[in-house]
């Protein structure tokens, strides 16, 4: 018996936790009118809206009722987040029910000391997280003092104090502090709340928004200073010609120069979601840059570099580093939104939340990938025919998709990612991907003028775009511009070191140098291209080649190997007739032939 006690005292376990409990309102009402059809609606409003919310923000529900649960957070942000999204996904989820048949909840939140005991939860901390929930109004949230410390810097939520409350079975009143079902609508449509001053800190945007303080100088002298100050505007201008990111104005976030600052803090009175800081140091002719990209809402590093550089020309110096920080932003910026909006209720999820998914799915290039991305895309598109963007990646996706052999009809999807480039400049002509896109189907068609301006026009708009500067490397090799192609292909490469498009950037390098018959140079880019998408049939055929070319061909019999199982028979007949329109066919064909493969 003593035993048994031990071992139960053993696996009780304390600890401090976040308790979201939620109730449903007059559920018993409902349920006299329709028993079956409440519990079915209830289901499917808990899968639909409620579980992906939870999902989202990590959360664990711990006990589930008939008209309640509780759910668990390990971070307080995190729950009180979630029980704001909880009420503005139901509201979406219910925007055509009869106001008879909807369901309202009520939500509260407590931070606790709370005991784990073979899995159930017990103690304080959940009864007053209840207590709170019923103090809510329908449709609203409550919660505790301390919860109220700990978020009110951090999350833009306006919360009413409702003063101290003396609750059912707990000896001390209790301070809380409520959400009204109007404010939490507000937020949804990014609107000052009800009753809020005009000076409260503005909502989020819908769109992604970010911030870029000014850097610091960590040197001390004016020449740095301005330096620091440079690159800071810079980086905004360039941050601003993508046009899907909200970009605080250099007046605004420059107002927290030289002031110790709280990103988390900065980020609630301007309204953004990401915040870009960094600092300046100079000695001995060198300088350092640090930048550090920080999700405010959470204080998470997104992303972090360490620029070291000769200052023998300090606008050039400036420059170049500008062009990486917006190269390395962007595509991290449509990563973290997409997995933000992954979670959301299908019927909440707009266009801009599916072409985000989408490319989160494209970037990693495999073929159940490739096909999911192009149904977002396509559902995108039915919602709204003339978003240019989700065009653009459509097309991209298909030629894609085609490059590796996925469609069944390779010509056709040529075709189709041709067509929706066209689409994608008829509504957006500035947009440098749908230019990009464009210009690439122009290329693979063999046009390689046309292509060239598409591809010059989507650099303009964007200099950092390290996609387009490959695309358009790619298009300066087909055209016989070899040298130029080098240039472009390898900027390309600097400006995304740590290529996360499956090789493409290390693999059209080094197809450039192999077109100049630069072999030897070109070699171990091709073999880093195959390292990272060994799916890719293309990949190998230029290392085939180059293997050729060296004499390697012991390798280059392993890599034909290696590419039979992932692409069709290979023969010289059937390269040279799909490269007959590019300068390089030949130098390609005949390291192909040097490396054995039949005619």
């Amino acid at each position: 018996m003593n035993r048994n006690r031990v071992a139960q005292a053993q696996q009780v376990e304390r600890k401090l936790t976040a308790i979201l409990a939620a109730d449903v309102v007059g559920y018993s009402r409902l349920m006299g009118v329709d028993e079956a059809g409440t519990v079915a609606r209830l289901k499917a409003l808990r899968a639909e809206a409620v579980e992906p919310c939870i999902a989202r923000r990590g959360g664990r529900t711990v006990k589930l009722m008939g008209d309640g649960a509780l759910v668990a957070f390990a971070s307080v942000v995190e729950a009180v987040a979630c029980a704001v999204e909880i009420q503005q996904a139901i509201a979406a989820h219910q925007g055509e029910v009869v106001a008879e048949r909807r369901f309202a909840f009520r939500l509260g939140v407590n931070l606790g000391d709370v005991i784990l005991d073979e899995g159930e939860f017990y103690g304080d901390g959940i009864n007053l997280a209840a207590r709170l929930q019923a103090l809510a109004e329908a449709g609203g949230l409550c919660i505790s003092g301390m919860v109220h410390e700990q978020v009110r810097d951090k999350l833009p939520y306006p919360f009413e104090d409702i003063g101290e409350q003396q609750l059912k079975n707990l000896t001390r009143p209790v301070r809380a502090y409520a959400l009204s079902p109007a404010s939490i609508a507000a937020l949804a449509q990014g609107e000052p709340a009800p009753g809020q001053s005009c000076n409260a800190p503005p909502p989020l945007p819908d769109a992604p928004s970010i911030a870029v303080l000014a850097f610091t100088n960590m040197s001390g002298g004016p020449e740095q200073s301005h330096f620091a100050d440079g690159i800071s505007e810079d980086i905004i201008t360039g941050l601003s010609r993508l046009r899907w990111l909200f970009v605080i104005a250099r007046n605004s976030s420059f107002v927290y120069r030289d002031k110790a600052v709280d990103v988390r803090q900065v980020a609630r009175e301007l309204g953004v979601r990401y915040v870009l800081e960094g600092s300046v140091r100079a000695a001995g002719g060198r300088i350092r840059v640090v930048v550090q990209l920080i999700d405010a809402g959470t204080g998470k590093h997104i992303w972090a570099e360490k620029y070291d550089r000769e200052l023998a020309d300090i606008f050039a110096v400036q420059d170049e580093i500008t062009e990486h920080v917006v190269a390395a932003i962007e595509p991290r910026l449509y990563a973290e939104e997409g997995v933000r909006v992954s979670g959301r209720p299908p019927g909440s999820v707009d266009a801009w939340g599916l072409v985000v998914r989408a490319m989160g799915l494209i970037s990693k290039v495999g073929r159940r990938q490739s096909d999911e991305a192009q149904a977002l895309l396509h559902q995108a598109i039915a919602m709204d025919p003339t978003y240019a963007r989700a065009h653009a990646l459509l097309s991209w996706a298909l030629w894609w998709a085609s490059l590796c052999y996925w469609v069944p009809d390779t010509r056709e999807g040529y075709r189709q990612a041709a067509q929706h480039a066209e689409d994608a400049l008829a509504h957006d002509s500035s947009d440098p991907c749908s230019r990009m896109t464009r210009g690439l189907s122009l290329s693979t068609a063999g046009q390689h003028d046309r292509a060239l301006v598409e591809l010059e026009a989507a650099l303009a708009l964007n200099p950092s775009f390290a996609l387009g500067r490959s695309a358009h490397g790619w298009a300066l090799l087909r055209a016989g511009r070899y040298d130029e192609a080098i240039a472009e292909t390898g900027k390309a490469v600097r400006l995304s070191p740590a290529d996360s498009f499956a090789g493409i950037y290390t693999a059209i390098h080094g197809l450039a140098l192999l077109g100049a018959r630069r072999f030897a140079e070109a070699l171990p880019h091709l073999r880093a291209s195959v390292s990272a998408f060994a799916e890719y049939s293309g990949h190998y055929n230029t290392l085939i080649s180059c293997c050729g070319h060296l004499g390697l061909i012991d390798e280059a019999q392993e890599f034909i190997a290696a590419r039979a199982r992932v692409g069709p028979p290979l023969h010289l007949s059937v390269l040279r007739e799909n490269l007959r329109h590019y300068a390089h066919c030949e130098v390609f064909v005949e390291g192909m032939r040097k490396a054995g493969v039949p005619e």
